[in-house]
């Protein structure tokens, strides 16, 4: 079991049970859980809790119902709360226009002291939003929350929401209410969210997965959040378990894992062959964070050919492995070639993920040079003419994208398997025209990658 980024243990639905359900979680194996509370007493209970069980976290703060309890003195005992460092986030706190139950004045007074309380205190924010999207975005946006850093706990709302939140800086979660057959629009949202901005909760004892939907949540069922996680976003339930740990530790606990020179994703074996890179696209995870899926990407120096070979082992265990990484892997040519050689020795399957600058920033043709060592290759085309890809990528070499497009012709007429694909940035990239440019003119197999989604 991975992270709940959000339930409520706190919560008197517990208060009959509450040891074997906790039992229960240990049993299934969860790594952190975070209590959320929702007012003093359950803010209270949290840390309690928080004391005892050493995966366990707290929050303090006031949910928006209780909005017009909120004074000077409330907000003094949250801050003798937050002093103690098991209890890692504001709130939740928020607006909820959908019950109403204190006056909309009063939940956006609130909110803005929650916001000021997190600032002045240095911990993550975690915000509950219904039916008030707009409002919401705009406070924060105002707070200028990401500067605060947080999460919108049990999203509930649409892709080009979900773009908006991503915006201003934060995390997003997603909650049992995900896995409801109705929930399109919901798991559309959960597929744009990068893997370094994605958490997983319950909300328990609210919001019950469908194969429990009526019964009281615990979390131990976040498996079922879980596998619709992994199903949405086609990876395996190891890759969701990892991303959801390390983006809980990352935000709450300011840790993460260290930099992995190997990093698995579905049954490919992916290799950080180097930092550096002859593009600077604006859309690069290198340039937003340290992670994807959930794995530390940020290595101090490039690793050696031997520390690459080191770290696949055994490469018959894997599908494929990957040359790619942070940068272009290709500005390391000659490790690439020893690494490959390597591993086609072993009886291994070899792809280069590669921008297609390779032959410019050798001053030769390197397609003679992979021939035997790959197997496959994975182009970044990413626009079908040079301008947008200038506007882009960036490029930081002259002719790039006509670079690009010769590499792929190289590679194609030396018999390597290649594949163009291109980030589907809406507004500035014609996927269309791109297909039409890979199939019919280069002749390769076209793939299309989510605007923000990487592996």
């Amino acid at each position: 079991m991975p992270a709940d980024s959000h339930c409520h243990l706190n919560d008197p639905a517990f208060d009959i049970d509450r040891g074997e359900v906790i039992e229960s979680i240990e049993t299934a194996g969860m790594v952190h859980l975070l209590n959320v509370g929702y007012d003093l007493p359950t803010s209270h209970k949290a840390l309690a809790l928080a004391h005892r069980y050493p995966y366990m976290y707290a929050s303090a703060g006031i949910h928006p119902h209780n909005a017009s309890s909120v004074d000077d003195t409330v907000l003094d005992e949250l801050r003798k709360l937050l002093a103690y460092p098991q209890v890692v986030a504001v709130g939740e706190t928020g607006l909820d226009y959908f019950r109403d139950r204190s006056p909309r004045e009063d939940q956006q007074r609130s909110f803005r002291a929650h916001l000021a309380l997190a600032r002045s205190t240095g911990r993550p924010v975690i915000i509950h939003c219904r039916d008030a999207m707009d409002d919401c975005l705009k406070i924060l946006e105002e707070e200028e929350v990401g500067k605060i850093g947080g999460v919108m706990h049990c999203f509930a709302g649409s892709p080009e929401e979900a773009e908006k939140t991503l915006e201003l800086g934060l995390y997003i979660s997603f909650a049992g209410n995900v896995t409801y057959p109705k929930a399109g629009m919901l798991r559309d949202s959960m597929a744009v969210v990068p893997g370094h901005r994605l958490l997983l909760e319950t909300d328990s004892p609210y919001l019950a997965p469908q194969k429990k939907r009526g019964k009281r949540n615990d979390p131990t069922l976040l498996r079922y959040v879980l596998e619709t996680a992994a199903k949405v976003r086609s990876v395996t339930i190891a890759d969701m378990e990892r991303i959801a740990v390390n983006n809980f530790e990352e935000l709450f606990l300011n840790t993460g894992a260290e930099g992995k020179i190997a990093y698995q994703i579905r049954d490919s074996l992916y290799i950080n062959v180097t930092q550096a890179c002859s593009n600077e696209c604006y859309f690069c995870v290198r340039f937003h964070s340290d992670t994807v899926q959930g794995h530390n990407l940020r290595l101090a120096k490039d690793p050696s050919a031997e520390q690459m070979i080191e770290a696949i082992g055994d490469p018959t265990k894997y599908g494929e492995v990957v040359f790619c990484g942070y940068g272009e892997p290709t500005i390391r040519l000659e490790q690439i070639k020893q690494v490959a050689k390597a591993v086609k020795d072993k009886g291994g399957v070899t792809r280069l993920n590669t921008n297609g600058h390779g032959n410019h920033l050798a001053k030769r043709n390197i397609v003679p040079e992979l021939k035997g060592v790959i197997d496959s290759v994975s182009v970044s085309l990413n626009a079908a003419d040079s301008e947008t890809y200038n506007k882009i990528c960036k490029p930081l070499i002259k002719n790039a994208w006509n670079s690009t497009v010769e590499f792929i012709k190289e590679a194609k007429a030396g018999g390597l398997d290649v594949t163009a694909s291109i980030v589907a940035i809406p507004g500035v990239v014609d996927e269309e025209q791109c297909r039409t440019f890979v199939e019919d003119e280069l002749k390769v197999d076209f793939r299309v990658r989510h605007y923000n989604l990487v592996g």
